[in-house]
């Protein structure tokens, strides 16, 4: 008798069947894969408005007001993504949310002008958006300049850029605060973290694909009696509330402005590139450049629609990445499940208040592993990368080194141009640019075609994966 298809569009054995990236699991399985996804990346896209609207001089509940659209937006973000339409959408596992690259630009061009700060980051927001979505089907050419040394690179710098976030959730989340770094705090995160490890260790199937958020459940319960969960999110939140469309009014267009989101713009599809074309490594399906266009037009799409719900500038989760390759849960309709969570969340803030009540350092522990997972995956492909042929290991020493520079001395370029810093204050950003600029001087000028180390050799790619969509560089 043939066997019982695991998914519900998978054929029965010996006939064809889907790639997993498209295949749809039974609802429940769906939701709660989705919900992990969402759990892995709340903190991520409520700290941005978290930071910029105290900055510009909004109230505590308007604050709150930007969390839900942010919510709301980065829903809408994710379904272009995963589900897409026409050339819009990576069609990938592929999660998008507010980008961190626009904090500090944002925070400057707002700071203390209340709505009228808003209404002014609202409008470059858009513009950049624009002018990026117009720059995609050119952009996405660039997919040539990112070999195995190239995006084996960057995941990792990816995943080690992303785990001091992890370490700060650990510690509590805020330096301001009395308990931060604390005893309770770190011990809270370390058992997570065991808790975690010993859920994959213990169980089979599902339930150790649902790992991280059955840890992130049993963490929270811990923390109960602990002292460190704060159930006042939920006493505090509407049941109801729509992010009503320029609620701190009409979007207004300053050149400074819009000069400065341009630039983050950029940043963003620089770094949802070399997030597309890890993802890709990971569940078997490489981003070519149709691929990257798509996901690039989906960005930026997201990214000019995000104002008009009073929502920030979308980009790549690379910590989701983390999620997929260490759940191996692949399908791209999981994630969109995930982005229909984020909607009702936007929409029924008491609903996302539930998840707000996750401890930090509860996050921190479990993130420790999703971050670890992205730079694993990293390493792989770089085990793909022929370092041993030509200058490919210099070109990965000094891209992860200059790569590192924002995280090991914070303070490094504390006297370049403010302007220079949303490039150089992130790591993923300069060692992308640092990587392709030594691969194109070591690998690509001045190399005769058949010279030894060719990079059109040493980069070629690996075997296509299995019939069951086994990912080549895929964490285990």
């Amino acid at each position: 008798m043939a066997a019982k298809p695991r998914f519900r569009n998978e054929a029965v054995a010996g006939t064809d069947r889907r790639h997993p990236v498209d295949e749809t699991l039974p609802p429940l399985r769906m939701f709660t894969s989705g919900l992990q996804h969402v759990a892995a990346m709340y903190a991520g896209v409520v700290a941005p408005p978290m930071i910029v609207g105290p900055a510009v001089g909004l109230t505590a509940k308007e604050t709150a007001f930007l969390m839900g659209a942010s919510l709301f937006t980065a829903g809408i973000a994710t379904l272009l993504q995963t589900l897409g339409f026409w050339r819009i959408g990576a069609r990938l596992p592929f999660v998008n949310g507010v980008s961190f690259a626009g904090v500090t630009p944002m925070v400057a061009i707002g700071k203390d002008r209340g709505h009228e700060g808003i209404a002014v980051i609202f409008g470059a927001i858009i513009v950049a958006s624009l002018l990026g979505f117009v720059l995609a089907p050119y952009f996405c050419k660039l997919v040539r300049f990112f070999p195995p040394v190239v995006t084996g690179t960057v995941i990792t710098l990816i995943g080690v850029s992303l785990l001091p976030v992890a370490f700060n959730w650990s510690q509590g989340g805020s330096s301001t605060a009395d308990d931060y770094g604390s005893m309770t705090n770190i011990t809270m995160a370390a058992a997570t973290l065991a808790i975690v490890l010993a859920l994959r260790k213990l169980l089979r199937g599902f339930l150790q694909q649902i790992a991280i958020l059955l840890g992130l459940v049993i963490g929270t319960l811990i923390a109960i009696p602990v002292g460190i969960t704060d159930f006042s999110p939920i006493k505090d939140a509407d049941v109801v509330g729509f992010p009503t469309p320029f609620a701190f009014g009409a979007p207004q267009f300053e050149i400074a402005a819009i000069i400065s989101m341009c630039i983050v713009m950029l940043v963003c599809m620089t770094e949802s590139t070399a997030d597309m074309l890890a993802l890709g490594r990971i569940v078997g399906r490489p981003a070519d450049e149709r691929t990257i266009e798509g996901g690039l037009r989906a960005d930026t799409l997201g990214s000019a629609v995000s104002p008009l719900f009073n929502g920030f500038m979308c980009s790549a989760f690379a910590q989701n990445i983390g999620l997929v390759a260490m759940t191996k849960v692949r399908s791209r309709f999981v994630v969109a499940a995930g982005g229909g969570i984020l909607i009702v969340l936007g929409l029924v803030p008491v609903a996302a208040s539930v998840i707000a009540i996750v401890p930090l350092p509860v996050l921190g522990g479990a993130g420790i592993v999703l971050f670890g997972s992205v730079a694993a995956s990293g390493i792989q492909t770089l085990a793909t990368a022929a370092l041993e042929k030509g200058e490919n290991a210099l070109i990965v020493a000094a891209a992860v080194g200059i790569g590192l520079i924002p995280i090991a001395a914070p303070q490094f370029y504390h006297a370049f141009p403010e302007d220079l810093l949303v490039v150089l204050d992130s790591g993923i950003s300069t060692g992308c640019v640092v990587a392709i600029l030594l691969n194109l001087a070591f690998n690509h000028v001045g190399r005769r075609p058949d010279a030894d180390g060719d990079p059109e050799a040493e980069e070629a790619p690996g075997p296509e994966p299995a019939s069951k969509g086994v990912a080549p560089v895929a964490v285990h």
